[in-house]
């Protein structure tokens, strides 16, 4: 069996461009996904939706091993480190829908997307100092999620705590990811850590939940959207993307889901997408372009 170190040589990262435009993609679905969470959430309990949607994500990769007879990288040290990461997901996703129910929207998504100025404090502990534009680049995108997010007011509440409390978890994921995808499969990755996350909930769901089918009819679209592009696409793409570029590059990146999010609501939901909205936006876009320069 491979160690994490040795695997490590058969890993060959994206040039910067090709990590970068994957990332995008991820943050487009993600984006979008936004939408089939609100419906589908409405629909089921917050814990089934997610076991459903991480589980039928663990079988398309699977799936994808299983056509291309390359079962054997769900083996190994990608194993170990998709139980990691895996386990992030799951109190990530956890305490964000926890918090979500009593919190707005745009709060959530501003105070979930911190993440963009956590991943880089916390790569300090770990003697990453990133350059003066990765951090004027993270102020720029914390200024364009205020506002394109939040609209309420922004005093705290029980709630937002836990919200805040998983933004910590999104940065250990964030985190996590960047140290194993270049160290060990992909593939191999992404199946341990959809599997973790969809066992972990189901656990919860099963406990503290009741789902009935008229429920599970009412989420189907959306738990397919969810766990075939969302998971089974795009969190594998976040994977390949993080090996080519700096976790606190990568973190900035994924930060732009918010401005999907806002289109998607915009397109699909019919909520508002105005100055406010776009100045946001341009704020953050300044943000990651910016940090380019800090490499």
């Amino acid at each position: 069996m491979l160690s994490i170190k040795s695997a490590a040589i058969f890993k060959k990262p994206l040039s910067a461009r090709g990590a970068e435009l994957r990332l995008l993609l991820v943050t487009l679905i993600w984006g979008f996904d936004f939408v089939a969470q609100k419906q589908g959430v409405l629909g089921s309990a917050a814990f089934f939706f997610n076991a459903a949607s991480f589980g039928l994500g663990a079988i398309v990769v699977w799936g994808r091993c299983l056509a291309s007879r390359s079962l054997c990288a769900l083996r190994g040290p990608a194993r170990k480190g998709g139980i990691w990461v895996g386990a992030a997901l799951f109190l990530a996703v956890s305490f964000q829908c926890s918090g979500i129910a009593k919190t707005g929207a745009g709060k959530t998504a501003f105070i979930s997307s911190l993440y963009v100025v956590l991943v880089p404090l916390l790569g300090l502990f770990f003697g990453h100092r990133g350059r003066k534009e990765i951090w004027l680049g993270c102020a720029l995108a914390v200024a364009g999620l205020y506002f394109l997010c939040v609209h309420e007011d922004l005093s705290w509440a029980p709630s937002d705590l836990l919200i805040l409390i998983g933004a910590f978890f999104w940065t250990a994921h964030i985190t996590l990811v960047g140290y194993f995808a270049p160290r060990v499969d992909d593939t191999g990755l992404a199946f341990w850590e959809f599997l973790t996350c969809s066992l972990l909930s189901f656990v919860v769901s099963f406990l503290f939940e009741s789902v009935s089918l008229s429920q599970v009819r009412a989420a189907l679209w959306p738990i397919l959207y969810n766990g075939i592009i969302s998971a089974g696409v795009a969190y594998s793409l976040q994977i390949s993307g993080q090996n080519g570029i700096p976790a606190n590059r990568a973190a900035l990146l994924l930060s732009m889901e918010t401005i999907f999010a806002a289109v998607a609501g915009w397109l699909v939901l019919g909520e508002t997408f105005g100055l406010r909205e776009l100045l946001g936006s341009a704020l953050m876009f300044a943000g990651v372009i910016i940090s380019r320069r800090g490499g």
